[in-house]
């Protein structure tokens, strides 16, 4: 165990649903300092997370405590279901606690590796969270690097536990994890992490960087040498139960039931016929005669680019910057606070694509983008630009950093350990189609690179669901899949697919299609998301008429929180 002993049990306390959502976001913190440090709580907690069965089951606990209590409290005060912020929080607490303990209960937790989101990467990337400015700043960064061997023991022995029940990943995700670890120890990566340190702690930097980077190493050989051969064999394809257990962790909805994920698969084929269709018109205006791929990579080659890291970084915070004034009292109203995000380059090593990390709940560290190089010093502009408005501004950053504004007025949970990904990434695509909207495509590269984008989140519907639940290929399925129509899908036709139809650089789809495979249903909550936000946009415009503001609405959907998708769509058609 990391750090001093921890336990979950907690008396019952009277109080209101929100209440009992904020005991739980205290809980974990005190469980996961890795989860304290992402909302700039703890400042001085230099703990890192017990990773080992025994953390795990420490956390299913509280779980299960926290769904005691709050039974407990709504049987003592049932008028709190009439009050709409008691309710919403509550749904989500309930949705999102007992979907966490189902996960944990089929044991999902022993095999937790994948390319993106695995405790092998959080140990790491808590590090980019910490404070840097003072001496003491550093002394804690030391100190919990020092801790990051005992971290990584424990994450082994979860998954050696994994290997004992006979719970593995396919040996596609190993592959990928070592392949990650090989370059973060090219630096090694927490040696330079430590190189701008103060020299008064130069001793215990280096000593905590060394240790920290041979337990990568350590983790890396396991990996590789102990638990690889060991997954052998184990499918790419995680079938319709597990999938259906992590559709609904993405998404807020049971899509298992009935046939919801066909219905999701047969509307995402759907949605990459007709945005095939806006593609091959635009494409047409780039370079006449050129299919979209041809024009992607024309433009790829011959379009608009910048040279140079730090130009790339700086011409991203400018759209960010300029997004935010040109917005700001016309589609949206900016606080102070959230009118400041970060452009950022991520470390090497991480997942080929952009991510964002949301700000401090006291706004003492902002929100972040970060763009991972992949070794590259030119950057077509072609794409970028709506990749930036979905990881920043008006994506991700608008309502993240909305959520941490009115979390007072909610709950943190709601801001923060609630979020539910169909919600926030379909929010960030729906901020996609607004620019495009609104006119912030207006030259057909940019606007051939909108769409892109909204055909990637499309093909990954049909991909994820396709391969995981080995669903047919479409009948009137063309190019690499026109000889498979009927078959089911497979990695392979899943690669040729999205190669045929994203202008995205080869290690980009490469990485995707692991991460498709690692985190099964992650994929699906974008565009299902994206779908819920326009069908509540839609409703409500319809039910107020001439009188609809979509400022307002923009400001009061995004102040409400996190839901799932089982809620999403009808609270924000009240809005």
């Amino acid at each position: 165990m990391t750090g001093p002993a921890r336990t979950s049990g907690r008396s019952a306390q009277p109080g209101t649903p929100r209440q009992v959502a904020d005991r739980y976001v205290d809980a974990v913190c005190e469980l996961d300092p890795i989860v304290a440090t992402s909302l700039g709580a703890r400042p001085g907690d230099d703990r890192l997370p017990d990773y080992s069965p025994a953390g795990l089951e420490a956390e299913a606990q509280l779980v299960r405590d926290t769904l005691a209590e709050l039974d407990r409290v709504l049987a003592a005060d049932p008028s709190l279901a009439e009050d709409p912020v008691e309710r919403r929080c509550a749904r989500l607490l309930r949705e999102r606690l007992e979907s966490e303990l189902a996960v944990h209960e089929a044991g999902e937790g022993l095999r937790a590796l994948s390319n993106l989101f695995s405790p092998v990467h959080s140990v790491r990337q808590v590090f980019s969270l910490m404070p840097t400015a003072t001496e003491e700043d550093w002394a804690v960064i030391g100190r919990r690097m020092a801790r990051v061997p005992e971290a990584y023991r424990g994450y082994r022995a979860s998954l050696e536990e994994g290997a004992r029940r006979g719970l593995l990943v396919a040996p596609r995700q190993v592959r990928t994890v070592v392949a990650q670890l090989e370059e973060w120890l090219l630096l090694p990566y927490f040696g330079g992490f430590v190189a701008n340190g103060p020299d008064a702690l130069r001793p215990e930097l280096d000593a905590a960087a060394r240790a920290a980077d041979q337990a990568v190493a350590e983790m890396r050989d396991f990996l590789r040498e102990d638990y690889g051969p060991r997954t052998e064999g184990t499918p790419d394809a995680v079938g319709r139960e597990r999938y259906a257990l992590h559709a609904r962790r993405w998404t807020g909805s049971d899509l298992g039931a009935g046939d919801g994920l066909e219905e999701a698969y047969a509307w995402g084929w759907a949605e990459h016929r007709r945005i095939l269709a806006e593609q091959r018109t635009e494409a047409e205006k780039v370079l006449v005669g050129a299919t979209p791929m041809e024009a992607m990579r024309w433009l790829a080659l011959n379009g608009p680019a910048v040279e140079g890291v730090e130009a790339i970084r700086a011409r991203l915070q400018a759209m960010m910057d300029d997004a935010i004034a040109e917005l700001d009292g016309t589609h949206f109203d900016l606080a102070e606070p959230v009118r400041r995000v970060e452009a950022m380059i991520a470390p090497p090593g991480s997942a080929a694509a952009p991510y964002y990390t949301r700000p401090a709940q006291d706004f003492s560290r902002p929100g972040r983008t970060w763009l991972p190089t992949l070794e590259r010093t030119r950057f077509p502009l072609w794409d970028l630009v709506s990749i930036w408005y979905h990881e920043g501004v008006p994506g991700h950053h608008l309502q993240l950093a909305q959520w941490v504004h009115v979390s007072g007025q909610l709950s943190t949970y709601q801001a923060s350990l609630g979020s539910v990904g169909a919600n926030v990434e379909g929010w960030a695509l729906y901020a996609e189609r607004l620019m495009d909207e609104l006119g912030y495509f207006p030259d057909p590269a940019t606007r051939l690179g909108f769409l892109d984008a909204q055909q990637l989140r499309a093909v990954r519907v049909v991909i994820d669901i396709g391969v995981h639940l080995g669903l047919p290929v479409p009948d009137d399925a063309e190019g690499a899949l026109a000889g498979h129509r009927g078959r089911p899908w497979t990695p392979d036709l899943a690669r040729a697919f999205l190669g045929e139809h994203s202008g995205a650089e080869l290690a980009f789809l490469d990485s995707e299609l692991v991460r498709y495979l690692g985190i099964p249903g992650q994929a699906i909550s974008y565009k299902l998301g994206e779908r819920a936000w326009l069908a509540g946009r839609e409703a409500a415009r319809r039910a107020r008429g001439d009188g609809f503001d979509l400022k307002a609405w923009h400001m009061a959907a995004l102040s409400q929180g996190s839901l799932g998708l089982d809620d999403l769509a009808a609270e924000l058609a009240l809005l």
